[in-house]
């Protein structure tokens, strides 16, 4: 039986993603799709452009039999839209802030006709005068990038790209702006600019004032003037101080990004995509995809090259499509893309591959193969291109006084995206990531928990005898299957898991990646224990550069507010209904003499005005909650207000007994007379830290309330496929 004849099954993961996310429904919400009748949407829509040549139709089922069996798959915005009346299918896009109030403005109009359509967006705020520089126009003075980046901000809450896709954008300032210290500092606020990832464009001549304890110097964009110089070593301190505290600002290295730009002679690069990998020109966008590398691995454990690179010609010539048959938001980007024509084939299933041929992902091996399989889809990537380009012309800003390579259709070829929602879909791991857990434990009906086994370590342990239930049992609680003595020590190297693998072979492995055959950039996040320190953050970021990375995110383990990750173990403390020591007793959390604390006006039914007082523990958990009331003096309100009181303390009793913040919720809920009392306030206040609208990151995903995890530089949920980022 031929490939193309048998029905691909695919996991309850992926189904769930699939009807929550991608399928068509009607207006009660009921899908009107199953996945082969996307999979020939579109196709059929992608293959379209294509009709009058003589091999359509061969095309078109070559396109379905790719994506139904899982080999590549595009995008979201591709499956969600592809044969729609939106037909909106780029991800990602670059719109240029100009400065002035009509450029300003207008980006935020385009950025807003984006996110309605599916996309994610990434700005320069680089252009913008600084704060308190002179506005000859208004003879005023200027109020700074970051206060225009609270407006974007504001714009892009508002769209919320209709529910299927999040608002999401990159935020970036050059190092030598200014404005950079208070952009380094924004977002250690966390509940501002939720809708932004910010990242420092770092230049080479910073780097080197770091290394060389020199100054360098601030220049004023909009007059050229050199306005200030700084330590580049402190400022190089503040960026590692706060990317150490909750992984932000990231970094991109723009010079390395424009030594690689395909097309100088229409500009240099000024940001990216929301997650980093996609360095794009103003106005472009680009269309993406992922071949899954675990489909290509053959019995004597080495790749099926030929069929790889059938299937690599494949995905170009599709991604090349997808930019003719496209429906862009708005004219300019229609323009640009259609003159440089960038399309952003990358990989999924890294880990899967690496696992089936038995090479430990942190290892040089690991390094070397996963480098060489790059080098290999980038090399048949520009065959095909080139290919492309002799029958139907090269990219139409193609210039050989500039572009120094064969003419080809695509200015750029490959990258190396985030996939977590589609590798949900592939059942394997996202991108080039290793993977996240091996076994997870998830929480249903009644208390009961269900083991979530990765299908390679099961399958393997049945075949070498150390299968067991009790050793998936003890590999959820512990979160790594290192140090089990029931499992062979080689297999304790293939399966070492993201938090399992040091900092340095994080970014050695996204160093050789790019170097040997990405042309634009590499979303992944260099994941750092809990205990690392500052100089830690300090290395990555040195040895990211000298590999010749474009950027870096780095993730301190449980650095974002209250993160819960998907192992038995590390959520062990969320679970319990209570602290139980040695002795049976229950321990109440002690809390040292000085607390971080925020302030939260509200009204009562009466609309007397109210303050609700939280105060954090160093994790910034909340852990006491006071009610502050303008009117105590009143007779009439004296019973309120003890009644309020009372309400707090015991409130604040439970959340210091670490009694799960849900329960207390639940509780609070159950009490609640009226959207205006006090239970209610407390328990939408409490939902509101779970949901990260207060301050910014959540343990919870606000869909299905499973465990977010932090991945590809972005916070993301395996069980429902939700995605802060896309």
């Amino acid at each position: 039986m031929t490939k193309e004849m048998i029905k691909q099954e695919l996991s309850a993961a992926a189904e769930t993603v699939l009807q929550r996310r991608y399928y068509l429904k009607d207006a009660d919400g009921r899908p009107l799709e199953n996945w082969e009748s996307l999979c020939r949407r579109v196709a059929d829509a992608v293959a379209d452009v294509d009709r009058e040549s003589g091999d359509y139709e061969t095309l078109r089922d070559s396109f379905f039999n790719m994506i139904y069996h899982l080999d590549f798959l595009p995008n979201s915005p591709c499956l969600m839209n592809a044969g729609t009346d939106l037909g909106q299918l780029s991800a990602c896009f670059v719109l240029p802030i100009e400065d002035s109030m009509n450029g300003i403005f207008s980006s935020i109009r385009n950025g807003a006709l984006v996110h309605k359509t599916g996309g994610g967006t990434g700005y320069s705020f680089s252009r913008l005068r600084p704060k308190n520089s002179a506005v000859q126009s208004t003879q005023g003075v200027a109020s700074g990038p970051l206060s225009f980046a609270a407006v974007f901000d504001a714009a892009t809450e508002t769209i919320k790209q209709g529910g299927k896709r999040r608002g999401a954008n990159m935020g970036v300032l050059r190092v030598d702006h200014p404005d950079i210290l208070d952009f380094i500092s924004a977002k250690e606020d966390q509940t501002r600019f939720t809708n932004f990832n910010f990242s420092v464009a770092i230049t080479d001549h910073f780097m080197e004032a770091v290394k060389t304890g020199l100054e360098y110097d601030l220049v004023d964009p909009s007059t050229g003037q050199v306005v200030e110089s700084l330590d580049a070593g402190s400022v190089f301190d503040k960026i590692i101080d706060l990317a150490w505290h909750n992984g932000e600002p990231g970094v991109l290295f723009i010079d390395a990004a424009n030594r690689a730009n395909a097309t100088p002679q229409l500009g240099e690069f000024e940001a990216t995509n929301p997650c980093g990998e996609q360095w794009l020109l103003p106005y472009e966008s680009c269309n993406l995809g992922s071949i899954n590398l675990g489909h290509y691995v053959v019995d004597d454990g080495d790749i099926d090259w030929d069929r790889l690179a059938k299937t690599v010609h494949l995905a170009v010539r599709f991604l090349d499509n997808v930019i003719d048959c496209n429906r862009f938001p708005i004219p300019e980007i229609a323009e640009m893309t259609q003159k440089t024509r960038k399309v952003g084939l990358g990989i999924m299933g890294m880990h899967d591959m690496l696992i089936q041929t038995e090479i430990p992902y942190a290892s040089q091996k690991g390094r070397d193969f996963s480098a060489k399989v790059m080098r290999f889809i980038r090399d048949e990537a520009e065959k095909s291109s080139i290919a492309i380009a002799a029958v139907k012309g090269p990219f139409p800003a193609y210039d050989p006084e500039f572009n120094h390579y064969p003419p080809r259709r695509n200015a750029a070829l490959t990258s190396i995206q985030p996939t977590g929602t589609v590798s949900m879909i592939a059942d394997c791991a996202s991108g080039c990531e290793p993977y996240y857990s091996i076994v997870m434990v998830k929480h249903v009906m009644d208390g009961d928990k269900l083991l979530m086994v990765n299908r390679h370590f099961e399958r393997i342990a049945r075949r070498e005898g150390f299968y067991s239930e009790e050793i998936m049992e003890k590999v959820a609680e512990s979160g790594t299957v290192i140090g089990h003595d029931a499992i062979p020590v080689h297999w304790q190297e293939v399966f070492r898991t993201a938090q399992d693998i040091v900092p340095e072979d994080h970014i050695r492995m996204q160093g050789a990646l790019q170097v040997s055959g990405v042309d634009s950039s590499i979303s992944k996040t260099i994941n750092l224990p809990a205990d690392a320190t500052r100089d830690d953050v300090r290395l990555s970021y040195e040895l990211g550069f000298e590999l010749g990375c474009k950027g870096l995110t780095v993730y301190r383990d449980g650095s974002r507010d209250s993160q819960v990750l998907n192992s038995s173990a590390r959520s062990a403390d969320a679970e319990k209904t209570a602290v139980v020591g040695s002795q049976g007793i229950v321990r109440k959390k002690k809390l040292p003499d000085m607390l971080s604390a925020k302030r939260y006006r509200l009204k009562d039914a009466n609309q007397n005005t109210i303050y609700l007082i939280v105060c954090f523990d160093d994790d910034e958990n909340p852990m006491e909650v006071f009610a502050k009331f303008p009117f105590d003096n009143r007779v009439d309100l004296k019973d309120k207000s003890t009644m309020w009181t009372t309400t707090c303390r015991l409130v604040s009793l439970a959340l210091r007994y670490q009694i799960p913040m849900n329960e207390v919720i639940k509780q609070l809920d159950r009490s609640s007379g009226h959207m205006l009392d006090l239970p209610a306030q407390l328990g939408k206040l409490l939902k509101s830290f779970m949901a990260g609208t207060q301050r910014g990151f959540s343990s919870t995903c606000p869909e299905c309330s499973g465990k977010l995890i932090f991945e590809e530089g972005c916070e993301i949920c395996h069980e429902c496929g939700y995605s802060k980022c896309s």
